[in-house]
């Protein structure tokens, strides 16, 4: 059975950055930019055509003045900005969980998997991956079990986020969970999964590249050449 959405929070520092939000970013838009944005993101959501460097700039402006957030104010920014179907809006939203994901408890894990299945593509879903759903786990490790059951789901963006969430762990990467993973979804012909696969390896081998070597010519056979190019790229 499919949960429910999470409950938007009452937020009065939602009201007010969605409120700026909506009069800074529209009135630097791009309407040709943004058809080119569009077409690179493969149509996944509409644009309005604001760069990256721009749009950081106008977010500082939108951010000005306003108070630190509880983790009410960031389910309320989050799923407010992800309702909107500007992409450059879902972009602001997992920039400012990335800033404040440290004021969230594990009971903000529904919103950050609401966020993964909106509107999905790699774009925002590795950044919520490996800074927001794997900051939540490495705050609290029960968190871990959740993984569990993310890496047997059927939609492909919450097992990638399962297969990336450990990306930033380093020296405190559950080994024998990374691998598991990589081998629990080795068979997936997906390009999204196979490239998962080998990139959580590949940042894996920056801290243990003995082992990452080890697990891949063990494992040769099972794991997609995608996944061994990526995973040895450094090696």
């Amino acid at each position: 059975m499919t949960s429910a959405p999470p409950a938007v929070p009452v937020s009065a520092l939602a009201d007010t950055l969605l409120a700026r939000l909506t009069e800074v970013y529209p009135a630097a838009g791009d309407p040709f930019r943004a058809l080119e944005m569009v077409a690179y993101m493969k149509g996944v959501a509409p644009f309005l055509g604001i760069r990256t460097p721009e749009r950081r700039v106008l977010s500082r402006t939108v951010l000005d003045g306003t108070p630190r957030p509880d983790e009410a104010d960031c389910a309320a920014v989050a799923l407010r900005c992800f309702a909107l179907p500007e992409r450059e809006y879902h972009y602001f939203a997992v920039d400012y969980l990335r800033r404040h994901v440290r004021r969230c408890s594990s009971g903000f894990l529904p919103v950050a998997r609401q966020l993964v299945t909106t509107d999905s593509w790699w774009d925002t879903v590795d950044h919520l991956a490996a800074h927001v759903v794997g900051g939540l786990v490495a705050a609290d490790p029960a968190l871990a079990a959740r993984m569990d059951e993310w890496i047997e789901d059927d939609d492909l963006w919450i097992a990638r986020t399962a297969l990336l969430h450990q990306l930033r762990f380093k020296d405190a990467t559950d080994t024998e969970r990374l691998f598991a993973y990589c081998l629990r979804r080795a068979e997936d012909t997906d390009f999204f999964l196979r490239k998962a696969i080998g990139w959580a390896l590949r940042e894996y081998a920056k801290t243990d590249p003995d082992e990452v070597r080890a697990f891949v010519e063990a494992n040769r056979t099972r794991l997609a050449p995608l996944s061994v190019r990526e995973a040895l790229k450094h090696l």
